[in-house]
């Protein structure tokens, strides 16, 4: 089936800003929220600096029952999930709960939480570790959270693609809504901002160790060293967009016209092809040719090898220099698998307002023949954008996201 599938809402928890409307003045500002760790001491680590999202308070958003049950990235999550809904104007109280389903993504599950019980555990004994240990730490966990508070019991799944993820999340939410779903909930929304967590970052060795805010994560620049991690994301409405118009959605803000995902080939051999294969499996799925795209949201890895296969495959579809290309990412960190919700929700703002927000403190190097929108924000008439997402160990995704038709 090629049922359309429509984004009606959009819940957003972002380093530079507390829903929707502020993280998009916030970007479109260019303002930065990457920071020294608050969540805990950082200063015997060799990174030090994280995307952390600012004044959030959980008990001011959820019933006091869900906050010992649950760990922080799980809070964030059912927050952006009520706002999304909100957002749509649906309440799920009103709808057939079979077919409202929950489908989001997770590359760490709930480490804050886990690693706290681990601690109880080894210092007290076990009569002092929480039985909600025994799914707070679950890379599910988001989904079930949510499914249950809003009574969503259609299909429900997590996807585990580190920054992939967000894309893959919505891909599947999108199959299923093809397979007679209404409405399902998806997106990422990540958060790994503790010692152990911090160990797990640094292990992949792709951290930058700048402590300049501003300096630390530079993609497609020659002072490129690393990314700069973060927490949050974007849940997003996914809806059939039929349903979504008997149901009387108060807006629509676009469609998931294309998906697309690889796996990188082995090493030694030609990499561009991962990411470039994603690109052009997405297009052909959205039945459109590279010159509808008005923008690309780039993964922007700022690792120099991944730089460069990346402005690889985007100049092997496009051309050279042939369409802007921004990474509005670089003033909230890398979210792991909520980074790529966040840049679809960017990129559909930037098709409700006709403007493309830009990739802040870096300056482009030469070898990439990229149009990338630096600075400031550009005006634009966007139409249809383009998502990429690459997972730490070879994911690959892409999404084309079109104005509602």
């Amino acid at each position: 089936m090629t049922t359309p599938v429509v984004v009606t809402g959009i819940g957003v928890l972002a380093p530079n800003g507390l829903g929707a409307a502020d993280y998009w003045a916030a970007t479109l500002k260019g303002h930065n929220g990457i920071g020294r760790i608050t969540r805990f001491d950082p200063s015997p680590y060799p990174a030090r600096l994280a995307g952390e999202v600012p004044g959030f308070v959980a008990r001011e958003h959820l019933p006091s029952r869900l906050i010992p049950q649950t760990d922080h990235m799980t809070r964030l999550a059912l927050v952006a999930a009520e706002w999304a809904l909100a957002d749509a104007g649906v309440r799920p109280d009103e709808l057939a709960e079979f077919e409202m389903g929950v489908i989001t993504a997770s590359a760490s599950g709930g480490f804050e939480f886990g690693q706290n019980e681990l601690r109880n555990l080894w210092s007290k004994g076990s009569r002092y570790v929480s039985a909600y240990q025994s799914f707070a730490w679950f890379y599910a966990v988001n989904t079930g959270q949510i499914s249950i508070r809003h009574g969503m019991r259609g299909p429900g799944s997590v996807v585990v693609s580190d920054q992939a993820g967000g894309l893959d999340a919505v891909g599947q939410a999108r199959r299923q809504i093809r397979n007679g779903s209404k409405l399902i909930v998806s997106g990422g929304v990540d958060g790994s901002i503790c010692p152990w967590g911090w160990v797990a970052h640094l292990a992949t060795g792709r951290l930058s160790t700048s402590d300049e805010p501003d300096r630390a994560y530079l993609p497609f620049d020659t002072e490129a060293r690393g990314h700069v991690p973060g927490e949050g994301g974007a849940l997003l409405i996914l809806e059939d967009a039929e349903a979504a118009r008997i149901r009387g959605a108060r807006s629509v803000y676009g469609e998931i016209a294309g998906y697309g995902a690889t796996f990188d080939p082995k090493p030694g051999s030609d990499r561009e092809r991962g990411p470039r294969r994603a690109i052009e499996l997405a297009l052909t799925d959205a039945a459109m040719e590279p010159g509808e795209i008005d923008v690309v949201f780039a993964d922007a890895a700022a690792m120099p090898e991944r730089d460069r296969i990346e402005a690889a495959a985007i100049t092997a579809v496009f051309g050279p220099r042939a369409v802007p290309v921004t990474a509005p990412k670089t003033m909230v960190g890398r979210l792991c698998s909520g980074a790529a919700s966040l840049d679809i929700a960017a990129a559909l703002l930037s098709i409700r307002d006709g403007v493309v927000p830009p990739t802040t403190n870096v300056s482009l190097s030469v070898e990439y023949e990229l149009d990338l929108v630096l600075t400031k924000p550009r005006a634009s008439v966007v139409r249809a954008a383009l998502v990429v997402a690459c997972g730490h160990g070879g994911f690959n995704s892409a999404v084309v996201v079109r104005a509602p038709r």
